[in-house]
């Protein structure tokens, strides 16, 4: 079985090619977001490759990745201009 859990994926990265590759990576998987976090289902593999695609392009000494798991079944809260993502497209089998 190929359970996912929701990911919160961020990051602060300087240089702007390596940055360039690093959204690519992380936009493969993500639901949604915005500028430099993203909502991303991953599978226990999928999370491990993301991982070391991460570890891979970053400078320890400058740059910084994030991976927070999420509870897929909260309720999101929108404030300002905030809209929640449209999942329609996607489904979670769990």
């Amino acid at each position: 079985m190929n359970t996912r859990h929701l990911f919160l994926v961020g990051y602060d990265i300087r240089e702007n090619p390596i940055r360039r590759r690093a959204l690519r990576d992380v936009q493969h998987h993500a639901l949604g977001g915005q500028k430099s976090f993203y909502e991303c289902w991953l599978s226990v593999g999928e999370l491990q490759t993301l991982l070391a695609q991460m570890r891979q392009r970053i400078h320890d000494n400058t740059d910084r990745v994030v991976f927070i798991r999420l509870d897929g079944r909260s309720q999101s809260l929108q404030l300002g201009q905030a809209e929640p993502i449209d999942s329609a497209d996607y489904f979670h089998i769990a």
